[in-house]
């Protein structure tokens, strides 16, 4: 007994420690994360992933509710009934006691009818479309892992750049405000270039704030509690790689992998179908059962007693005249279908469409962002370049202005460049429907 109690009394001292192990394994205090990591946490943690399966875990409970309803359907009854001393006069006869007596029966009954084979044929599409949708969340999700994941990236380098600018900018309005002080040089020299030091000091503000939102909308996308701290382990540089990238460009557009247009197509076939259900209220129905009573009088005279033991029981139903309710049904079955195959035409349309569109905008992103790349660099180059002659009196405090200007507009450009050729670059593999997996074993 007391070994019995030592060892409870270790689990229930473990319980804590094992929950809070649990916990932190499931929204750590802090991860240092890859964009593939990344990618595959937000697959096994992502709420909204979750809700997708657990609706295709409903469909599939919904088709076995359909095909039990074709199933012999057992139950069972236990009554009890006194008269309270009651005795049936029948004519002339003795009077006959109405002794309390108890009854158990069991039923078996089965129903089977057209339209419930064709409901299984519906849940079995509703299945299909399930496990589409649930596809189509995924390729979401991790779309929104990626996107989020570089521009964290692209704002990171630009508030390293910033930041760097804004150290050189400072020593410069030091600089120029001793000149002044002194008399070499005018104050209007040092209030500009004091400016350009607020306006650095500004963006590196805002640019940290719009960080760490989408940190916070990358935590809710991995599923992690908002006070787990992440650290992002890929560069820029290794992620943007434009040979790579571009050899989407020679891989082939097949539609029926389109998770859309496999949507759109599951849905003219429900539509299909549902004309198929709608005819099934012509066809006959069959039901039949069997029932097993046994009645006691617990010890008592039997009594007046009409109870059968076995009872059985076949129905067939056949319709005969709805008034055109039938009819009229079909009629708007049929009526649906034809919308759905329009809709079916105008998907496979629009599709084919953004297949060339698709295509145009990421040869053009990457021609963008190369350019803004490099256009960033050289503004790089003008500013250290301006800067060193301002430091010996070989430039003014406005080409300095101008150069810290223009460095900042092509740094927000090429940010926009990134994005630009990264959503570009993902409109194109989900059409085109290239799983992550693919991706990561071409790079």
């Amino acid at each position: 007994m007391r070994k019995v109690l030592i060892v409870c009394l270790g689990i229930v001292l473990s319980l804590p420690i094992l929950a809070q192990e649990n916990t932190t394994e499931q929204n750590p205090q802090f991860l240092k994360i890859s964009l593939r990591e990344a990618v595959q946490y937000a697959v096994d943690h992502n709420r909204s992933l979750q809700n997708a399966t657990l609706d295709e875990k409903q469909q599939h409970a919904a088709r076995w509710q359909t095909i039990a309803t074709m199933l012999p359907q057992v139950s069972g009854t236990l009554d009890y009934l006194n008269m309270c001393g009651y005795k049936m006069n029948i004519g002339g006869m003795a009077s006959v006691p109405m002794n309390p007596n108890g009854t158990l029966g069991v039923t078996a009954a089965m129903a089977f009818s057209g339209k419930q084979v064709v409901a299984s044929l519906l849940n079995n599409l509703a299945i299909e479309m399930s496990e589409v949708s649930k596809k189509k969340t995924e390729q979401t999700v991790i779309n929104n892992v990626i996107t989020n994941y570089y521009t964290i990236l692209t704002l990171t380098e630009t508030i390293d750049l910033l930041e760097r600018n804004y150290e050189n900018l400072t020593v410069l309005h030091q600089r120029a405000q001793k000149a002044v002080d002194v008399g070499a040089a005018e104050q209007i020299s040092a209030d500009q270039i004091e400016v350009q030091v607020n306006t650095y000091k500004t963006s590196i503000s805002d640019v940290k704030l719009n960080r760490e939102v989408l940190i916070s909308m990358l935590k809710f996308i991995l599923g992690l509690d908002n006070v787990t701290e992440i650290e992002l382990t890929d560069k820029i540089s290794d992620l943007m790689s434009v040979e790579e990238s571009l050899a989407i460009l020679n891989e082939e557009f097949d539609i029926e992998k389109n998770y859309d247009y496999q949507l759109v197509s599951k849905n003219t076939e429900l539509a299909k179908k549902q004309i198929t259900l709608a005819a099934m209220d012509y066809i006959p129905s069959i039901s039949a059962y069997y029932k097993y009573s046994a009645k006691t009088y617990f010890g008592a005279d039997e009594g007046f007693n009409m109870t059968n033991p076995n009872t059985v029981g076949v129905s067939l139903s056949v319709p005969l005249w709805s008034s055109g309710q039938r009819a009229s049904a079909i009629t708007q079955k049929k009526l649906a279908l034809q919308s759905a195959q329009n809709t079916l035409l105008d998907t496979k349309d629009q599709l084919n469409i953004s297949n060339y569109q698709y295509r145009y905008n990421l040869k053009n992103a990457y021609e963008k962002y190369m350019v803004q790349k490099k256009n960033t660099e050289v503004s790089q180059k003008v500013l250290d370049n301006i800067s060193k002659k301002f430091d010996y009196g070989y430039a003014s405090s406005t080409e300095v202005t101008t150069a810290s200007q223009d460095l900042i507009t092509a740094q927000t450009n090429y940010v926009n460049a990134v994005l630009s050729t990264v959503e570009a670059y993902l409109n194109l593999k989900d059409l085109i429907n290239i799983p992550y997996e693919d991706i990561n074993d071409n790079k």
